[in-house]
């Protein structure tokens, strides 16, 4: 009985030794990375563990600069701006609205404030699709070649607000807006001159006959 718990015993541990020893790679060997995992260029140095007790630096996000959302530019004398908005970030939208009325009253840039004397907001009745709601910018007159987006605009009126106030105007639009330029309509000529079209007299009545006599 000794003898054959002794031999259990030593079988148990010769399983458990060589079940480490295929779990845990030999000692400088490299670990190969999980199937689909891409490969690191050629000459990229493997990362350095940190040591035992070594608190991890914590690396800061990078500061994202404010970004338009495209560029606004009219090459008509008149445009529009429509702008779609979700229905739960309504206040927001107009909030910057708000903004943008007083970096206006406040620039001191004269191309902004030329633009400022066209530039118009209203804000449509009818309900947008997904139950939206939808602003119209009306720029009449539109000064060719200005930039109508309203990041640098904004950034210039509040450098140390410009990151929480375009967080609130991007955050309210829905992915849809739409850029016309409306040029004024020069009327077709008319095919004959209203001058030109013969006129005709309205056709004589007949005289009524004397009444005949006694």
């Amino acid at each position: 009985m000794r003898f054959t718990a002794a031999a259990l015993a030593a079988v148990f541990l010769m399983s458990a030794a060589a079940s480490a020893q295929v779990a845990a790679p030999p000692v400088g060997t490299v670990q190969q990375p999980p199937p689909g995992t891409p490969a690191p260029p050629p000459g990229t140095p493997a990362p350095a563990a940190p040591a035992p007790g070594t608190a991890v630096p914590v690396v800061p996000a990078p500061v994202i600069p404010v970004q338009p959302l495209g560029t606004r530019t009219f090459t008509a004398p008149a445009g529009l701006i429509f702008s779609t908005v979700r229905p739960d970030r309504v206040v927001d939208f107009e909030m910057v609205m708000g903004y943008l009325q007083a970096a206006f009253e406040k620039s001191t840039d004269q191309r902004v404030r030329e633009q400022a004397k066209g530039w118009r907001v209203f804000k449509v009745t009818e309900p947008g699709p997904n139950n939206s709601v939808m602003y119209v910018f009306v720029i009449d007159p539109a000064i060719p070649g200005a930039e109508y987006g309203l990041g640098r605009i904004l950034a210039d009126a509040y450098p140390d607000q410009i990151q929480e106030i375009w967080k609130l105007y991007t955050g309210s639009l829905a992915p849809s807006a739409t850029l016309l330029n409306l040029s004024p309509l020069k009327p077709a000529p008319l095919l004959t001159p209203p001058s030109a079209v013969p006129v005709t007299p309205p056709a004589a009545s007949p005289s009524p006959a004397p009444p005949a006599g006694p």
